[in-house]
């Protein structure tokens, strides 16, 4: 295994350096990989960073390094290159032992305990329940849902959380919105506010309403309208002058119609995000952080570390001592919270259930949130550093080159569901990982849908099936390919690839430290075209039986690791294509 490899290698050095140097025995060794092959498997700039304690120059301390590390059987050889770096080339037998290593592991290769166990956090997509998920919500999905699998591969012990917006106005506008399209449905004549949610899912919800119900919430129309600011004044307050009457005339009942519309789009929410492979362990409600009174102790204890004045009647947080580009309002002069104030003591909530550390995804379009937030987290005496904010950029659909026009029911945005329906999910999954979450990506729909080497899920889901193909053929008994001679495997193109499987473990790693899951599909592209390339090139099934298991022992492990990393991304393995 890599890492065994590099312990290895780190340990002859180690050797070397306590005979050369040995009061910098304690200098940290890092080993790379080089980018070009012809510099060997791995290189350490040991020998510069020892030239500056040791006043020599790096390559006279590379000189001396190598003339006293330990003879190896799986190094070929040593070089030093360029100001002092020092390259190893191992041998055949030493890259190829890593077939072994997958084929005896199976799903476990390339599992790490880099996060300790530590309990850790993932809080992503978080969209508020008054409509269908659209394709941004799908970026962070597909993100969120990669970087947890990602991270628990990677040995932190990870809880997906979704946090609901089921307070505030924007479920009031959700829940008003419902009960005008009921009394519409009742044959009531109503003047629909331009900022009310529109979307023929709010309309369903009003036929159902009166399926169910009847004309139990049916009230004058007159009264509806009594008192509402003018729309063309001002049609924020016209909205709330709505919400507030239906309030009023529908008294317990609004809670009826609330509840109803809040449940439907959270239950349309979550078997979307499980129909594409997304799953959380907790659905935080944004309402019970007001019913157990956290919001208003959360205000309380700012207020009493200094950090809150009053102004015009309302409380501000003096989040400009943090770095905020201006203070916030925390509670109005009605009395009541704002949102700023619900996240605070959301975050005050996640710290006290002991989480060692915490992500966020959010939009890049908050990213302005984050100093903010990260000050009030300060302000409570709260470690800001323990809060990491990974936020993901919106994906834009391409077809035949241009910008998507896809139809909607809303006729406002791509639904999920809409996408996940052209393309199909693995494509979803893959394509939205497929660069950095904070980078531009342009979705090709085209492409996503093609069965050609272009299509990056086609490409690396052919080379599954291309060896199971080549197993079902050669007709063993699989669970013997272990125990194939892996040193008849010294074609340069059979150690480039088992050389390309030993780096998987570091993927897992890299990825996970730099909330990454990108870099797994990158890898997995790069595997796959190798194996491509291999396959091509030489024959699986040959002659010789010891060289022919030795191959399809190879095919295998390629095989095993493709599973291993496209299971992270949410993208199914076909066994046949």
């Amino acid at each position: 295994m890599t890492q065994d490899i590099r312990t290895h290698l780190s340990d002859l050095l180690r050797a070397a350096l306590s005979s050369v140097a040995p009061g910098e025995a304690q200098t940290t060794i890092v080993l790379e990989r080089p980018k070009q092959e012809a510099h060997g498997d791995f290189a350490t700039n040991l020998a510069l960073q020892l030239a500056r304690p040791l006043k020599k120059s790096p390559r006279e301390i590379a000189q001396r390094l190598v003339a006293e590390l330990p003879p190896s059987s799986r190094v070929e050889k040593v070089d030093i290159a360029g100001a002092g770096f020092i390259n190893f080339t191992l041998k055949a037998d030493a890259k190829t032992a890593v077939v072994r290593a997958i084929l005896e592991q199976g799903e476990a290769f390339g599992r790490s305990q880099v996060g300790g166990g530590r309990k850790l956090q993932v809080e992503f997509v978080s969209a508020n329940p008054t409509g269908p998920l659209h394709v941004g919500h799908g970026r962070g999905a597909a993100y969120g849902a990669s970087l947890s699998s990602l991270m628990a591969y990677a040995g932190w012990d990870v809880t997906r959380e979704y946090y609901v917006n089921d307070a505030g106005r924007q479920m009031d506008i959700l829940g008003v919105s419902t009960w005008l399209r009921y009394l519409e449905a009742l044959g009531d004549t109503v003047a629909f506010p331009p900022n009310g949610y529109k979307g023929d899912y709010v309309k369903d919800m009003g036929e159902q309403l009166k399926a169910a119900h009847g004309a139990k919430f049916q009230r004058p129309v007159a009264a509806i309208y009594a008192g509402v600011p003018d729309v063309e004044v001002d049609k924020e307050a016209y909205l709330d002058g709505l919400i507030a009457n239906a309030k009023k005339l529908l008294g317990d009942q609004w809670t009826v119609i609330h509840h109803y519309a809040l449940s439907e789009q959270r239950a349309d929410g979550e078997a979307d995000l499980a129909e594409f492979g997304v799953h959380f362990d907790v659905w935080f409600s944004e309402k019970s952080l007001y019913d157990t009174g956290l919001v208003a102790r959360c205000v309380a204890r700012l207020e009493e570390g200094g950090h809150i004045y009053i102004q015009d009647g309302a409380k501000w947080f003096r989040s400009t001592s943090f770095g905020d580009e201006k203070d916030r309002v925390v509670q109005r002069d009605n009395g009541l919270y704002t949102y700023f104030a619900s996240d605070i003591a959301y975050h005050l909530n996640k710290y006290e259930r002991g989480f060692d550390r915490i992500i966020n995804v959010w939009g890049a379009d908050h990213h302005g949130y984050v100093p903010r937030v990260k000050g009030a987290l300060q302000a409570l005496d709260l470690d800001p550093e323990k809060l990491h904010v990974a936020l993901v950029q919106f994906a834009v659909l391409y077809r035949g080159g241009e910008k998507a026009s896809m139809s909607t029911r809303s006729g406002e945005f791509v639904t999920l569901r809409q996408l996940r329906e052209e393309v199909g999910n693995d494509a979803c999954r893959f394509f939205y990982v497929l660069r950095k979450s904070d980078q531009h990506l342009d979705f090709d729909l085209d492409l996503a849908k093609s069965q050609s080497n272009e299509n990056p899920v086609y490409y690396i889901q052919y080379a599954h099936a291309r060896v199971c193909s080549v197993i079902d053929q050669w007709g063993g008994h699989e669970a013997d390919l272990k125990d194939a001679d892996m040193g008849l495997l010294s074609l340069p193109r059979e150690t480039a690839l088992a050389a390309k499987l030993a780096m998987f473990p570091e993927i897992i790693v890299n990825g996970a430290t730099e909330l990454a899951p990108h870099l797994v599909a990158f890898y997995l592209k790069d595997l796959a075209a190798d194996f491509h390339s291999y396959y091509n090139a030489e024959r699986m099934l040959v002659e010789d039986a010891g060289l022919r298991d030795a191959r399809v022992a190879l095919a295998a492990a390629v095989r095993q690791v493709i599973r291993n990393g496209m299971s992270l991304l949410g993208v199914t393995c076909p066994t046949s294509m």
